[in-house]
């Protein structure tokens, strides 16, 4: 398949209560509202492509884009081509949901998500902090430094309130997810969301967002997912 074929194919997909909620979300035109789920028959076909990933991400649009990072081939990409994406990437739902977990594949996830949280940029970091859950939900405790990720909690409770809020949305989730996927830091986590204590979101034109990790730790508990993994970081 090629590009203008998956385009078309894509478009034929695409639903005007979709595209409204993605826009609602910080999604810009050009897009057509495909759902995700929609979008396995056409990547079942062409299953990993990554010259068509490049094609299909540089057209800009949000659809197209979103897809590419379900056919690109994470292994065969650079830093180089990472911090392209990362620069295409102007909300968070391809920042962290495309960038992210394309990026959580390879053997370079760490060294360039340690970047992009340092790089003071809200959606770099946003990607980076993204990055380690991704990672953290689905790779063995032993392939993580434990000091290297409680210093990262620290960091998260020192500085999560004065950050820009798609980054806090990400590191709130970070202390979730090491609660919840990294064992031997599962204490911490626990202290550390007890600390932090209730996120605010703000949002446009929405009334603002509480997130509070340490409830949702426990919730997690109670239904007995400590230690949870996941089989697969891309659908």
């Amino acid at each position: 398949m090629d590009l203008e074929l998956v385009m078309q194919e894509l478009e034929a997909l695409g639903k005007e209560r979709i595209k409204k909620t993605y826009i609602s979300n910080g999604a810009k035109e050009p897009l057509f509202g495909v759902a995700t789920g929609a979008m396995k028959p056409i990547a079942k076909k062409i299953k990993k492509n990554q010259p068509l990933a490049e094609q299909l991400y540089a057209t800009g649009n949000y659809d197209a884009m979103y897809f590419a990072g379900i056919i690109a081939d994470p292994i065969s990409m650079t830093e180089a081509d990472f911090e392209r994406w990362i620069d295409a990437a102007y909300f968070y739902m391809l920042s962290d949901y495309v960038v992210a977990v394309t990026l959580s594949e390879t053997d370079i996830a760490q060294v360039v998500a340690d970047k992009w949280i340092g790089s003071g940029e809200e959606l770099r970091m946003s990607a980076g902090w993204s990055c380690y859950c991704w990672l953290l939900g689905n790779r063995k405790d032993s392939e993580f430094s434990v000091s290297k990720i409680a210093s990262m909690l620290e960091q998260v409770e020192n500085t999560i309130h004065d950050s820009p809020d798609r980054t806090k949305s990400a590191m709130n989730n970070f202390i979730y997810t090491v609660g919840i996927s990294f064992k031997p830091l599962h204490d911490k986590a626990v202290e550390t969301a007890k600390a932090v204590g209730p996120v605010e979101i703000k949002r446009d034109k929405k009334k603002s967002s509480i997130l509070l990790a340490s409830e949702n730790i426990q919730k997690e508990i109670e239904r007995g997912r400590l230690g949870f993994k996941r089989k697969y970081v891309r659908c």
